[in-house]
């Protein structure tokens, strides 16, 4: 796919995808989201991809929503015609039509098999702020902005942000900022846990890069994508014993694997790893372990 509206640059293993409408502030469109959902999908196939730099360019990372619809800017029905009704005369919520659409965009980035890091260069509110609560690491310009704008739009937060905003912020933190709807700065962002560092502008891409290339050349590729969805599918696990039966699985399949030999071989000598397992090949066979149908 030829992009219009982000730009897809690999760099030492890196990629680095950078929200490309600076004039609208990059503001997020149907296109955008295709583009971002392809630009995943591109990197997962990608064993030359070992981790993932998200950015805007110019001054904004993304102001959000598209809004040249105007009033009618989050009208389903305006877009695509009267949405399907049941002989009651209801909604026919099972229809895909009615998907919110960035949820689908920040499903597929926690699906993501490579780490992502945002690197926050400005104004981020509505899905400019809820497209990044699946990525792994935010890092912020120190003139970064943040809003959970939605109920001054009179609309609610989106991208599945009820679920993976409580989980990085606490659920009262979540609250004070969706409630209020109001636009803050990086500092709050920071003492509020949004992100995890803020920096000088200048200095926001090198950092971020800096952190990439420490996981690219230092750790395994498999053990970093199973660590991801480990990390993140426990988050609604009801019990420890589940992260613990795929603890056991991975511990199992890793440990008899050419990349752990080589990590303690590397450890013993004290030089570095050469890992060379690949995410397109040699993930162990117990993945993905959510798609059974049955969980023993």
């Amino acid at each position: 796919m030829a992009y219009e509206t982000i730009k897809y640059d690999v760099v030492e293993q890196i990629l680095t995808i950078t929200l490309n409408r600076p004039e609208k502030l990059n503001a997020l469109t149907a296109t955008m989201k295709r583009e971002l959902i392809d630009a995943f999908d591109r990197a997962d196939k990608d064993d030359d991809v070992r981790a993932i730099i998200v950015t805007g360019q110019g001054r904004a990372f993304c102001a959000g929503a598209d809004l040249s619809r105007g009033a009618d800017s989050f009208d389903i029905d305006a877009w695509h015609g009267p949405m399907k009704r049941l002989s009651d005369g209801t909604v026919d919520y099972s229809n895909p039509e009615l998907r919110d659409s960035g949820g689908q965009l920040t499903l597929r980035i926690f699906e993501c098999l490579k780490p992502i890091i945002a690197a926050v260069n400005g104004p981020a509110v509505g899905i400019g702020l809820t497209m990044q609560l699946p990525m792994d690491i935010r890092l912020a310009s120190e003139t970064a902005r943040f809003g959970f704008v939605f109920s001054q739009r009179g609309i609610v937060p989106e991208a599945a942000s009820s679920w993976f905003l409580p989980h990085i912020v606490g659920v009262a933190q979540a609250l004070e900022w969706c409630y209020s709807g109001r636009v803050f700065p990086a500092d709050e962002a920071l003492a509020g846990r949004l992100v995890s560092k803020v920096v000088p502008p200048d200095r926001l891409l090198s950092t971020a890069r800096a952190l990439a290339r420490e996981i690219v050349e230092k750790t395994s590729p498999v053990s970093i994508a199973l660590i991801r969805q480990m990390m993140w599918r426990m988050l609604g696990a009801d019990h420890p014993m589940e992260a613990h039966k795929i603890d056991s699985r991975a511990s199992y399949s890793l440990g008899r694997s050419s990349d752990a030999k080589e990590g303690v071989t590397a450890f013993l000598e004290k030089r570095p790893a050469l890992f060379k397992s690949k995410v397109s090949t040699d993930m162990p066979d117990y993945f993905p372990w959510w798609a059974e149908r049955e969980y023993k």
